[in-house]
């Protein structure tokens, strides 16, 4: 998510960032520092104010503390012209188990530069890249931040959706049991499912489900989200277990529509890896970026991250 001002074409922020890393347009007063845990309220205000009225101010500060313990070095970075913030680049740091060891990401979050100081706005990516050590993830690039982060290396991600119509499958007959009950939810799940639970329980942009089959289950955790200003969708962003999931999928479809009156599930098929045929790929989906040198886009979720924090 990035914010309406940055409307800079690339190569002027390049070409301008440059002559400020030189010295030969750098203002003195406009400065670049870690956003630490006492700027939380002065960020959430400038981020509701000049990013996402529909979020209070409280609301942003709080969202911009992830749910889960990680060491973090900062809450990402920040513009400022005297005392005054001009420009925000947030970050949520996790440490990820993987089978070649953990894994330190950083999710390059929430994007906002007030116009008259656009010009700046590539220092605060720069400032967050050159922390090493990291596979950095953009999970909402803007139009104008995709080209400038595929410059800077960023890879993008195969994010084919299909639009699934919730209300289609009210006659579907259904396979397995869905479970919403956040207790009984915690009862079934083992290992880095019930980890990745706990972990986002609290987490307000998500919802969590359990489909159970037998003895197996899928643990699903999505989000709401907006498309034309319109609360109508939901966003699936982690399914444990595909196959089961394709068994069972109707179940969650109905008890969006029913219970929580979504209309539309978008899935990606990286994450379910079969399409509904009660289902369209829509011509166009939003696009998702990482950088990292060792790192495969398997490897890359949309868990511990933007997604799961800041409820749009």
């Amino acid at each position: 998510m990035a914010s309406a001002a940055l409307k800079l074409d690339n190569s002027e922020i390049f070409q301008r960032d440059g002559a400020l890393e030189t010295g030969a347009a750098r203002s003195p007063a406009v400065s670049v520092s870690p956003i630490s845990g006492d700027d939380l309220e002065a960020v959430g205000l400038f981020l509701h104010q000049n990013l996402n009225g529909r979020i209070a101010a409280r609301s942003w500060a709080e969202m911009i503390v992830p749910s889960w313990q990680a060491e973090h070095p900062n809450h990402g970075f920040m513009l400022r012209q005297g005392t005054d913030i001009v420009g925000v680049q947030l970050a949520f740091y996790s440490l990820r188990a993987s089978q070649d060891g953990p894994l330190r990401f950083c999710n390059i979050a929430a994007f906002c530069v007030l116009p008259e100081y656009r010009i700046h706005s590539l220092r605060l990516l720069k400032a967050i890249l050159a922390q090493p050590g990291y596979i950095f993830t953009d999970l909402s690039p803007s139009g104008n931040v995709r080209p400038i982060n595929l410059r800077l290396g960023f890879q993008m991600l195969d994010t084919a959706t299909a639009l699934v119509p919730n209300p289609a499958w009210l006659l579907v007959p259904a396979s397995g049991r869905l479970v919403t009950d956040p207790a009984e939810i915690a009862i079934h799940l083992t290992g880095a499912d019930l980890r990745i639970f706990n972990d986002h329980l609290s987490a307000q942009a998500v919802r969590h489900a359990l489909l159970l089959l037998g003895d197996r289950y899928c643990y699903v955790v999505y989000r709401r989200d907006r498309r034309k200003n319109l609360p109508l969708f939901a966003t699936l962003l982690y399914v444990s277990d595909p196959a089961l999931f394709e068994r069972c999928r109707s179940q969650l479809f109905r008890h969006l529509f029913v219970r929580h009156g979504i209309v539309f599930t978008l899935m990606e098929m990286r994450l379910v890896r079969t399409r509904p045929r009660l289902s369209r790929l829509l011509p166009g989906h939003r696009p998702k970026m990482f950088r990292s040198d060792d790192a495969e886009p398997a490897a890359i979720d949309y868990l511990y991250s933007e997604l799961t924090c800041v409820a749009w």
